[in-house]
């Protein structure tokens, strides 16, 4: 059996050069929504790898059958509707598009400030962990949000779906939060409550997004 990181990785891996052949396969070349989708998309993919090698994630760590690694795939290939979008035009003609300057400008500023909260809190958490085993990550990135690295990635997977100008990805998203990134969050709190300080950080904190939920 392989590690679930695996799996995770060499999908995130591969969706630079999944995007890069639909480019190719539908000559997209011109069409600057798929070359920026592929520069935002194709570099959140290589960091991914990066970070699981230089500050994993031990949630990933766990090995799981071949089965479950074919569901994790396939779950995340669900992310790879918005360039097809993009590439093939199939729901829209992209010269019909009159805001796209608007469009890549809002989606650019969401993935830098998504990838900043999301990489960095992953550091910090791995950081802690290894330095300060034992202790509740209540400060720094953390202080407001008890998930900020999960906000970092509402950020990033905003911006990939604004940039398709499509609601599928959207909807992908939604589900993604609910039936993933909700369940785990929800567990990490439950993992929590074992530190006599955690309900006045809960007090003190938001679940997901900063200052509001």
């Amino acid at each position: 059996m392989m590690k679930y990181k695996f799996y995770i990785d060499t999908h995130k891996g591969a969706t630079f050069f999944y995007i890069l052949s639909l480019i190719y396969f539908y000559n997209a070349f011109d069409n600057i929504l798929a070359m920026v989708y592929l520069a935002i998309h194709g570099s959140y993919g290589f960091f991914w790898v990066l970070k699981s090698k230089i500050f994993p994630d031990k949630t990933w760590e766990v090995k799981v059958p071949l089965y479950y690694g074919f569901v994790i795939w396939f779950g995340l290939s669900l992310y790879w509707i918005a360039p097809w979008i993009i590439t093939s035009e199939f729901f829209y003609d992209i010269s019909t598009k009159s805001n796209i300057n608007t469009i890549i400008t809002i989606g650019i500023f969401l993935y830098v400030l998504g990838v900043f909260l999301h990489f960095t809190s992953d550091m910090q958490k791995f950081t802690q962990l290894k330095n300060k085993p034992g202790h509740l990550i209540d400060d720094g990135l953390f202080k407001r949000c008890r998930n900020i690295n999960y906000f970092g990635e509402l950020l990033i997977y905003s911006s990939f779906a604004l940039l398709s100008m499509h609601w599928i990805p959207w909807v992908v998203l939604l589900l993604f939060i609910i039936l993933v990134w909700a369940p785990n969050m929800i567990r990490k709190d439950k993992s929590l409550a074992k530190y006599d300080n955690f309900e006045d950080y809960k007090k003190g904190s938001k679940l997901f997004i900063p200052f509001i939920y």
